[in-house]
């Protein structure tokens, strides 16, 4: 088989060859290595390649891609088949591949790009080749030795990646070393891409340890994968971690680790982005709830200075606009120990 398309989920992928037989008598599990089809082009009509760059999709093409499971508030959530199945779905422009059970209504008219499985990807002695495990070594959990910063949000796109990328920029300013993590999600390099442009020392997600996605995933395996992301990124020696997690604060995962008190001890600050003031407010009363108090919130909202009126009044954390996250004056709304709003700090000082 010629010209396959590979995607950048199984860009540590050589040597192999295609086992058709197994197709039809073994069911897929997250991470495993397939060979598809294009049948019918919709939602995504380009994948990233292993290389990087944007691949265009014609219907006949074969692809290499990873089963793997979605959750997409503003697209799809998907998960790995647990029957055989005819057709399949793309779920993630990465190359994730596996079953659309829910759609947000602006992508049902179009629907996911639709593949035939040809086969899985093999080695040599027939074993199924699996991204996930590749990378992961065993380890025990524990806290990283430099100051981590935790961008959450209210919702999916509230503004999390740009307020870490601008955060980071700004702790550049202050000339500190700092790397970022993509903790959770789909994996696709774009927020990496746009994190390293604005200045981060190093910068890692999942996907770099071979998790075509975290969705559905344990706390534990998290956990365990959080863990590895820490001592990769400690090898730069940082003062700072910017860490991402995808999604909003009521995703199942999300919510899991944030009221994690284990994970919580991880991590020295925390920084809210939503989208709008309702969001704000919301976000910080469920944070609150978990025992965690953000130094800061910013995010989409911070564009209307109409929101930002909003809740200027009614808050105690600093509202910090895409300036001053990349100033280097923002380093010093981290003194602030983590569960103490600034008012609270001053009055205690006072």
């Amino acid at each position: 088989m010629k010209n396959i398309k590979k995607s950048i989920s199984c860009s540590e992928i050589q040597d192999f060859r295609v086992a058709p037989q197994l197709a039809n008598n073994t069911l897929p599990k997250a991470g495993d290595v397939g060979i598809f089809k294009v049948r019918k082009l919709g939602k995504h009509k380009t994948l990233q390649g292993y290389h990087g760059r944007n691949i265009t999709l014609f219907e006949g093409d074969y692809i290499m891609a990873t089963f793997g499971n979605r959750y997409a508030t503003v697209v799809f959530r998907g998960e790995v088949p647990v029957a055989f199945r005819d057709e399949y779905h793309i779920l993630g422009k990465g190359g994730v591949v596996g079953i659309v059970r829910q759609t947000h209504a602006k992508a049902e008219e179009i629907g996911p790009t639709t593949l035939s499985f040809v086969g899985f990807a093999v080695d040599k002695n027939n074993n199924i080749l699996n991204t996930k495990y590749q990378l992961m070594p065993a380890s025990e959990f524990e806290r990283p030795p430099f100051k981590v910063i935790m961008s959450v949000g209210s919702s999916m796109d509230s503004g999390k990646t740009t307020t870490a990328g601008f955060l980071v920029r700004g702790l550049k300013k202050a000339d500190k070393r700092v790397a970022y993590v993509k903790f959770t999600g789909t994996v696709f390099t774009k927020d990496k891409d746009f994190v390293a442009s604005c200045g981060a020392d190093m910068v890692m997600d999942f996907s770099d340890v071979g998790y075509p996605s975290t969705f559905l995933c344990s706390i534990w395996e998290l956990k365990r994968l959080y863990n590895h992301l820490m001592r990769s990124v400690a090898q730069i020696e940082p003062d700072y971690v910017v860490v991402e997690i995808a999604d909003g604060i009521l995703q199942q995962e999300t919510y899991a680790l944030l009221s994690d008190p284990e994970f919580q001890h991880t991590f020295d600050h925390v920084i809210l982005s939503a989208g709008d003031s309702l969001g704000v407010l919301g976000g910080l009363d469920l944070l609150e709830k978990m025992g965690l108090r953000p130094f800061a919130v910013s995010g989409l909202f911070t564009a209307s200075p109409m929101l930002v009126d909003e809740v200027k009044e009614i808050i105690q954390q600093p509202i910090l606009n895409l300036d001053d996250l990349k100033s280097e004056d923002m380093i010093d709304h981290l003194d602030v120990p983590k569960g103490m709003s600034a008012s609270e700090l001053l009055a205690q000082v006072g």
